[in-house]
């Protein structure tokens, strides 16, 4: 296959890449500025500006897929005015330019995986949502509704669409937990709040394994659910953490001392209840190599660190 990507340069996106030329794709990296020479075989950049609301389309002929991952982080904390804009519009705006440039094109790539966030069901209170359940409340919520809407021009254009609602991807590299290991390595993990809340999550492998699966499933449109099988409770994951690093996470971060330095920031990421279940994964017969917390922390944390440049 010819797979164009956005986002290539991020957590899930540069893990792809390799993945796919690894697969004997090829591969083209969207990217922010001239193309340079890539001197590496089956890869090439074609830029796009989704702030200008330009789309190298040329680099797009004859591509089968684009997979777009590209968004502002959610890892600036607290949430001024300014970058909730920022975060809406890098996703909304991005994706929209995307799609209108695909639906624009005489032969568009019949496949599109546009990237999502499992925060469509806001909190859902411990209670388990599938992508049957309707959209949540709140920022981010309202963020991935419009974020989906974008993403659907091309599916009304006849472009087989899938919104990928990603969990948080755990990986040593980057993301969520390579932010908290220095913490629980010197024995300063513990619970965030109660430690009741569900979190949902997906290892790397998963996450890589399964928009691979969707790639060669054209089939299966419409919201994905991008997650393990199994979330868990803040209080679980910090004693799977605790055990495989066998550490001591006794700490607690009071739920008051969240929202008083973070604000809103805190109420939609640590202190978000939200237990989301892959149905439609699981239905379509994708195989989760690491459903279990402690079956992918065991994993990522006996994996190397990849070198500079790999």
């Amino acid at each position: 296959m010819k797979v164009a990507i956005t986002g290539s340069s991020g957590l899930v996106g540069a893990v792809l890449v390799e993945a796919l030329l690894a697969d004997g794709h090829r591969v083209v990296r969207m990217v922010r500025h001239a193309p340079r020479p890539v001197y590496r075989s089956r890869l090439e950049e074609a830029e796009w500006r989704p702030e200008q609301g330009r789309v190298d389309t040329v680099a797009l002929h004859g591509a089968d897929a684009v997979v777009h991952l590209a968004g502002a982080p959610l890892s600036h904390a607290p949430w001024p005015r300014g970058r909730r804009e920022a975060i809406r519009r890098a996703r909304v705006r991005g994706t929209r330019t995307l799609t209108r440039a695909l639906t624009g094109m005489d032969a568009p790539p019949p496949r599109l995986l546009a990237a999502s966030g499992m925060q469509f069901y806001g909190d859902t209170g411990g209670r388990v949502v599938t992508e049957a359940d309707p959209a949540g409340t709140g920022f981010l919520a309202q963020v991935c509704r419009d974020w989906e809407a974008a993403a659907a021009e091309a599916a009304g254009a006849g472009i087989s669409t899938a919104h990928l609602r990603m969990a948080v991807v755990l990986d040593r590299s980057g993301g969520y937990l390579r932010s908290v290991l220095p913490l629980y390595r010197a024995g300063l993990g513990g619970r965030i709040g109660s430690g009741a809340q569900y979190m949902t999550w997906i290892a790397m492998r998963d996450a890589i394994g399964a928009i691979r699966f969707l790639l060669e499933r054209p089939d299966v449109t419409g919201p994905v659910n991008l997650c393990a099988p199994e979330p868990v409770s803040n209080a679980a994951f910090t004693e799977a953490l605790a055990r495989a690093l066998d550490r001591p996470a006794v700490l607690r971060v009071p739920a008051t001392a969240l929202r008083a330095t973070l604000g809103d920031y805190a109420e939609e990421t640590a202190l978000l209840d939200l237990r989301g279940r892959p149905e439609r994964l699981i239905k379509e017969g994708y195989s989760f190599t690491l459903p279990t917390i402690d079956s992918a922390l065991s994993d990522i944390l006996a994996r190397p660190l990849p070198s500079a440049g790999a």
